[in-house]
């Protein structure tokens, strides 16, 4: 706990999260209850689910709180309803040797009265979801023009759920001069809007990357055929006797039937969908949290902001179509540094979903067979032989023990064990035995990281986004100069001034020689060697544009489109095509630009 004292936090506080077995703070937790306790700055929190941000904030904001005052001082939106309920029960547990803390949640699907009624006893902090909290406001049930801190928690799902307005809109209702403190596992551009718009000169602190999946998750996924995936999703399931899982689906319809076929084989599971009761919700995530439930079935929309601890695989039935979506998903799991899964099951046409994926999160996805029905029954053996093997005898068991051991007193140890396991697992063995393989592929090849780099080699140039210079003028020059055709060029990094660029020079002698007299814009083109090593993969092949000499006279390109031109209009375009002979490299891209810039300018007319 020293190092929770040394942030600030006062003994109560220290008490009462001692008791909940706080040890040392998260790195969000680290960076972010200074500057709030500090009382001076708005905030941009970055960091993905489960690492503690409702301590992050909360912690500070009880500290701060004046308990004198019975208004409203402190707002946390979120984006559900069992986000909302977890927050103030978390905040209720960190306060409890701070008794005058009030501390209430307001969020739809309850009854409005009773919320009403609470509020007018007198709240220090409100926990609401924004839906909810805007019907209040406008009956005028709730005033919350005394609030000094306003905490948007889950930033990015509140905007994908389509709260944008309710936002803006309790937003104008709280004073100017509040402290505001946004959270959010990724940072879409909407987020940044709403930063933009409502925070001032905040301070962004970020644990990881930028819209990067936790360090603790591993990535795997299946590929199989369409009508193949619950019968994977089973035997993956069947496959982890121990597990402890949400199962996402993009439609109510298909966590129904995922339910009823599960239920049916004999696994413990519910579905969570927008149809359900406030009642049902309840109902199902009691029972889910006291693991009654081995895996809950959800879609998007009913698991948004789900705090559940110890999950150990999120399972993707389906893909969801956009990274934040994939990223919150996966936070389900590996939260407080514990190791989690995600399991993503995807058809033969998504294969493409999962590199992009794997860029965006900088995440590698381990392709994984689908187990074989051999798998699943030696799984199961071995969970139930080292469940048995790890039980202490009761002392109930023991008053019949001398009755068992006649019953298999003329049974041999091996003859005992298999008729046990026949007993208990007849059935599924039966069900596998000849199961058929689901897979439709091996494992993917490397890409072309084990490609040959040795010809590569490292160049800049002299221009670069200052200059309005591109990739795709660096390309352009390159093909016009490029002594040779299908150079393979490799990583493109821009600079303000200079662009760093690698290529396979293998069997030519000064590169930089061939941009002698190029110019771009006004700038006399200049490329260097750099002694670096190359680190990335090829990008860019073979370009269709590429000229075969720079000084060879040969314009072969430029020949046959005057011949094709000369065809069509006469002997006119058959003499423009002669001409190409004598262009240098230099006149070649200096042509190019003109035409380029005289195309632009008639698209601009058109666009008038």
């Amino acid at each position: 706990m020293e190092r929770f004292k040394e942030l600030g936090l006062s003994e109560p506080i220290l008490h009462g999260i001692e008791e909940l077995g706080f040890e040392t703070p998260t790195p969000i937790q680290e960076r972010v209850i200074p500057v709030v306790l500090s009382g001076c700055e708005d905030l941009v929190a970055l960091a993905q689910t489960g690492t503690g941000k409702t301590a992050a904030f909360g912690l500070p904001l009880l500290q701060s709180l004046d308990f004198d005052d019975k208004r409203i001082q402190a707002l946390i939106l979120s984006p559900t309803r069992e986000l909302c309920v977890q927050i103030c029960n978390d905040l209720t547990k960190y306060s409890k040797y701070l008794p005058q803390v009030k501390v209430t949640a307001v969020y739809g699907g309850t009854d409005i009265r009773k919320q009403i009624t609470t509020l007018e006893k007198g709240v220090h902090i409100l926990v609401a979801t924004p839906g909810r909290l805007c019907d209040l406001i406008r009956r005028e049930a709730v005033n919350i023009d005394s609030v000094r801190w306003v905490v948007l928690d889950e930033a990015d799902e509140m905007l994908n759920m389509g709260f944008q307005e309710d936002l803006n809109f309790i937003l104008d209702e709280t004073p100017k001069e509040r402290n505001t403190f946004l959270f959010s596992a990724t940072m879409p551009v909407e987020v940044e809007r709403i930063a933009k718009n409502y925070l001032k000169n905040p301070q962004e602190i970020t644990t990881g990357k930028r819209n990067q999946g936790a360090d603790t998750v591993s990535h795997i996924y299946y590929q199989v055929m369409a009508k193949d995936c619950y019968e994977t999703l089973r035997r993956v399931v069947d496959c982890e006797p121990d597990m402890y899982a949400i199962i996402f689906t993009r439609t109510k319809n298909d966590a129904r039937d995922i339910v009823k076929k599960l239920q049916k084989d004999g696994v413990d599971c519910d579905a969570l969908h927008g149809d359900l009761s406030q009642a049902q919700r309840d109902d199902v995530m009691a029972r889910f949290r006291a693991k009654l439930l081995k895996v809950l079935v959800a879609t998007d929309v009913a698991a948004r902001g789900l705090d559940v601890d110890n999950l150990t695989h999120v399972i993707n039935y389906n893909l969801p179509d956009d990274i934040e979506s994939y990223t919150h998903r996966s936070g389900r799991t590996g939260r407080a540094g514990k190791e989690g899964i995600s399991v993503s099951i995807i058809n033969a046409r998504e294969s493409g979903k999962i590199r992009r994926l794997e860029k965006m999160l900088r995440r590698p996805f381990t392709f994984c067979k689908v187990p074989s029905g051999e798998d699943v029954g030696r799984a199961q053996l071995h969970y139930y032989a080292d469940k048995v093997v790890t039980v202490e005898p009761k002392a109930d068991v023991d008053k019949f023990s001398e009755e068992l051991f006649a019953k298999f007193a003329e049974m041999d140890k091996e003859m005992l064990i298999r008729k046990v396991f026949a007993y208990e697992f007849g059935k599924l063995l039966k069900k596998y035995r000849d199961a058929k393989d689901l897979n439709i592929m091996d494992a993917p090849k490397p890409k072309s990281d084990s490609k040959d780099r040795s010809g590569y080699k490292v160049f800049s140039i002299n221009a670069g986004r200052n200059d309005g210079f591109s990739p795709r003028s660096l390309m352009e020059i390159i093909n016009y100069c490029a002594p040779r055709r299908g150079m393979d060029i490799g990583g493109i990094r821009m600079g303000n001034d200079e662009t760093k660029f690698e290529i396979d020079v293998t069997g030519v002698k000064n590169f930089p020689r061939f941009f002698e007299g190029i110019q771009f814009e006004d700038i006399i083109i200049k490329v260097r060697e750099l002694d670096e090593e190359p680190t990335s993969t090829p990008k860019v092949k073979k370009d269709k544009w590429s000229r075969e000499r720079r000084d060879g006279g040969e314009g072969r390109s430029e020949r046959n489109r005057g011949d094709k031109r000369g065809r069509r209009d006469g002997d006119g375009g058959g003499n423009r095509g002669k001409r190409g002979k004598n262009n240098t490299a230099q006149n070649r891209y200096r042509r190019a630009q003109a035409e380029g810039a005289k195309r632009n300018s008639k698209g601009g007319k058109r666009g008038k």
